[in-house]
This record gives structure tokens, C-alpha cells and sequence, in this order.
């Protein structure tokens, strides 16, 4: 297990904090994880000598730090709580145009015409549909889609978990809203 935490810069908070890179299994570096404790690297690198499945079930601790630029536009926290709470233009998600602007939807405006979401819930199940696991849901009825789309699938093919694609899902509303307020403005 590993957390993932998004930053509008990870490079700021990397250059304050010793870490190590993560390894993926081609020994390259991973894009966003790294370690905040010691773990075998190389030390010219500073990339882990291990790829980071060994390293997890060795009880390595991975943090994702990922770049989502959605936030270099968010003024501070009350702006962020507002974008969050405020009702998004949901009928806009069946327009290619603004789809393809929004962080984590871009290229797939099929999926939100064919959906229509109108929830936080809903547009949960849409990102996490745009996942091979789950691509069978598309078109379904939503009573169909809520019954299946967190059950974990059979297959290997990649899934998201319901915590991922709701975190994400109140990411995308701060985006659209974003969107709609520089919009405006």
C-alpha cells in the first residue's frame, strides 16, 4: 500500500525532504513515488535498487507525489473549499470541448455523453469506467453501473478503487469549476 498526495509542484516539497526514488520493475525510475526513509539506492541516482513491489512487501513505505497543475490556479484554501463545494455545471461534461480541458476526463467525452453523470457518485464511476476493468459499464444503467463498478475484477486488467475515483471525482469538479470561473472572469 502506498498513499498518493497531489501538489501543484513536487519539486518544491522534494528538494526540502530526504527521500529516495521508487524503482519500477525495468529498473527506471518511477515517475511520482519515493521513499521518506532509507531503502537500498544507488547512491549516484538516488534511485532504489529495488523495484517498488519487492520493496513493499520487504514493508517499504511508498508516497506517490504527484503533479496536478489544477492547482497552481487555486488562490488558497477557502478558494479550494469553494471549487470543492460548489455544484458543478454537470451539463457541461457532455460538451467534447470542455471535457477535453478537464483534468483527468481529457479524450474522454464519449464516455461522459454516453453517462451524463450528475454526481459526485456518478462521476466516480465514469472515471473510474474509463479503466480497462471496467470499460464493459459504458452505456449501462446507472442502477447496473453502481452494482458492479467497485466490485474488484476478476482479471488483472486495471481498476480503480472506489476511494481513488472519488478523490478524483471532487478533483475534477474543483477543475471544471475552475474552468467556469476563469471563464467568467
Amino acid at each position: 500500500m502506498d498513499i498518493d498526495i497531489d501538489l501543484a509542484d513536487r519539486s518544491v516539497l522534494l528538494r526540502q525532504i530526504d527521500h529516495r526514488v521508487a524503482a519500477l520493475e525495468t529498473g527506471k525510475k518511477h515517475n511520482s513515488g519515493v521513499y521518506a526513509t532509507e531503502i537500498p539506492h544507488n547512491p549516484v541516482d538516488n534511485v532504489a535498487t529495488i523495484d517498488y513491489k519487492t520493496a513493499h512487501n520487504r514493508g517499504y513505505f511508498k508516497i506517490d507525489f504527484l503533479n496536478v497543475s489544477i492547482y497552481q490556479d487555486i488562490k488558497d484554501e477557502e478558494h479550494l473549499v469553494d471549487l470543492m463545494n460548489k455544484e458543478p455545471m454537470w451539463e457541461l461534461l457532455e460538451h467534447a470541448e470542455f471535457v477535453n480541458k478537464v483534468f483527468h476526463l481529457s479524450g474522454h467525452s464519449d464516455v461522459t455523453q454516453a453517462m451524463k453523470p450528475r454526481t459526485i457518485t456518478q462521476l466516480a464511476a465514469v472515471l473510474a469506467m474509463i479503466r480497462p476493468a471496467k470499460r464493459y459499464l459504458i452505456g449501462k444503467h446507472w442502477e447496473t453501473v453502481l452494482e458492479e463498478i467497485w466490485v474488484k475484477p476478476s482479471t488483472s486488467d486495471y481498476y480503480w478503487k472506489k476511494s481513488h475515483a472519488f478523490s478524483y471525482a471532487v478533483a475534477v469538479v474543483v477543475h471544471a469549476n475552475l474552468l467556469c470561473e476563469q471563464i467568467s472572469s
